[in-house]
C-alpha cells in the first residue's frame, strides 16, 4: 500500500511542469486538452486528494480524516469492530450505519429504479429493479457527490458548511498546490473551491493501483497463477451453487465477457432482514428504523414502500478484513454472516430475540408492513426446523473461499 501511495506522489512530481497547462477552475469546461495536460491535471488532483484523505484538520474535531473510517490496512473500511463510528466536533456522536469499504466502487453504475443487465450478464429484457448508486442507500451517483457527505455530516467530520472545509484547506501545507491547479484566487470562491476539493477526493479514490488493484488470490487463480486449496475450491462451488449458497446470484464471481474481473456484486439493492443492532444508540428508540433506500438518510424515495429495508449489495472483495458486517454492523465475524444466510429461516431463534411468550421476533429491524420486501431466494426460503441451506463444514468452506478475495496475494 505504501508503495502505491508513493507512486501517486511520484506521478504528480513528474507531471508538475505541465500542471500550468492543465489548470482549470472547478465546474468550468476545459475544452480539448492535450493528453499530457489532461494526465497532468489528473495527477495533480490525485495528489491533492491523497493529502486531503489523510488530513484530520479538515474535520471540526481536528482529529478525524477520511482514513479514520476507511483505513487502507483494512480494505478501506473501519479498523475497529464498532457497529457505527464516532464523529462530530467532540468525536462523541455515533453514526447510524456501519462505515462501508470504499474499494472497488469504480464500476458502480448510477442509481436506477429499473436496471437492465448488459448483454454480458443476462437477458436485457429482465428488470432487476433498484440498482446502483454509492453509499448503503445508493443516494450518491458519483464519487465526487459521495465525498460531500462525510465532510458535512454532523456525526462524521461535522463541518458546519463548505466554507469551513475551504478555510481548512487554505491553511494546509498543500494549499499552494490547490491554487496552482485551480487558480490563485480559488479560495475567494467557496463554491468553486469546495467543488475542487470533492473532485480531488474523487480522483484519489479512483486510483486503480490503490482502490481496485485486483490482486487477490482469486484473481491470481483466474489468471492461472495460483491454485485454490481443496477447501477453497469447495467453498467456491458452494458459493456458485444456486441450490446451496447461491451467493453468486448477487455477488457475481465470473469474469465478464469483455474480460473485466468479477466485482463480487450486482450493485443491486436488497432486503435481507438483518437483526436489529441494539448497540446502535439510535435504535434505543423503538420507533426508529433505518429503512435504507426509503429513508431516513435518503429522502428522494421517502414514502415508496417497495424500497423500504433495501440496502445496496456491497462487493465481497476484502470482506475477510472487515470486523463488522451489514449496514448496521450487527455481525462481527464472517462465519456468522455466512451462517445467518444459511439458517435465517430454518433456525430464526438463533438470530432474532424472543418475545415474552417465547415466540421468535423475526425481522425485528423492519416494520411488518415492509416484510414483503425481504428476499426469500436461496439460501433463504426454508421453514423453521428444515435442514439449513449449508452445513457447518460447508459454511467453513465458503468462509475459506471468501478469504481468497483479499488483495495483496503474492503467488509463489
Amino acid at each position: 500500500m505504501r508503495s502505491a501511495l508513493l507512486a501517486v506522489a511520484a506521478a504528480t512530481a513528474l507531471a508538475a511542469s505541465a500542471v500550468a497547462l492543465a489548470s482549470v477552475p472547478p465546474g468550468v469546461d476545459p475544452g480539448p486538452l492535450s493528453r499530457a495536460a489532461n494526465d497532468a491535471r489528473v495527477a495533480a488532483l490525485t495528489d491533492i486528494g491523497h493529502h486531503m484523505f489523510f488530513d484530520a484538520t479538515l474535520s471540526a474535531s481536528g482529529a478525524m480524516s477520511c482514513a479514520t473510517c476507511h483505513d487502507p490496512n483494512t480494505g478501506f473500511g473501519p479498523s475497529n469492530d464498532l457497529p457505527v463510528q464516532l464523529g462530530g466536533p467532540m468525536l462523541n456522536l455515533p453514526g447510524v450505519r456501519a462505515a462501508p469499504s470504499i474499494k472497488y466502487l469504480q464500476a458502480v453504475p448510477q442509481f436506477s429504479e429499473h436496471f437492465f443487465d448488459s448483454e454480458d450478464e443476462a437477458d436485457e429484457s429482465v428488470d432487476n429493479g433498484p440498482t446502483g448508486g454509492l453509499m448503503w442507500d445508493g443516494r450518491a451517483d458519483r464519487a465526487q457527490d459521495q465525498a460531500r457527505f462525510p465532510l458535512l455530516s454532523p456525526f462524521e467530520m461535522a463541518n458546519a458548511s463548505p466554507a469551513d472545509v475551504v478555510n481548512a484547506i487554505e491553511n494546509t501545507p498543500y494549499a499552494d498546490k490547490f491554487k496552482a491547479l485551480f487558480g490563485p484566487t480559488i479560495f475567494d470562491n467557496t463554491d468553486a473551491a469546495f467543488e475542487g476539493a470533492t473532485e480531488a477526493l474523487a480522483a484519489f479514490e479512483e486510483t486503480a493501483s490503490i482502490f481496485y488493484p485486483y490482486s487477490s488470490k482469486y484473481d491470481a487463480y483466474l489468471a492461472g497463477k495460483a491454485t485454490l486449496t481443496a477447501q477453497e475450491m469447495r467453498g467456491l462451488e458452494l458459493f456458485n451453487d444456486a441450490d446451496k449458497g447461491n451467493c453468486a446470484s448477487c455477488h457475481i464471481s465470473q469474469v465478464a465477457n469483455d474480460g473485466e474481473p468479477p466485482q463480487f456484486t450486482d450493485f443491486g439493492l436488497i432486503a435481507v432482514g438483518v437483526p436489529r443492532n441494539k448497540a446502535i444508540p439510535a435504535n434505543a428508540d423503538p420507533a426508529y428504523f433505518d429503512l435504507g433506500a426509503c429513508g431516513p438518510l435518503r429522502t428522494d424515495l421517502a414514502g415508496q414502500a417497495d424500497y423500504c429495508g433495501l440496502f445496496r449489495t456491497p462487493t465481497l472483495r476484502n470482506v475477510a478484513l472487515r470486523k463488522t458486517f451489514f449496514h448496521n454492523g450487527e455481525f462481527h465475524t464472517l462465519r456468522d454472516v455466512v451462517a445467518f444466510y444459511a439458517t435465517r429461516d430454518s433456525d430464526p431463534g438463533r438470530w432474532y430475540p424472543k418475545a415474552a411468550d417465547g415466540t421468535v421476533e423475526k425481522f425485528d429491524d423492519l416494520p411488518r408492513k415492509y416484510w414483503p420486501n425481504i428476499n426469500t431466494d436461496p439460501p433463504f426460503g426454508q421453514k423453521a426446523g428444515d435442514p439449513p441451506a449449508l452445513t457447518d463444514p460447508e459454511i467453513d468452506d465458503v468462509v475459506a473461499f471468501l478469504g481468497t478475495l483479499t488483495d495483496g496475494y503474492k503467488p509463489n
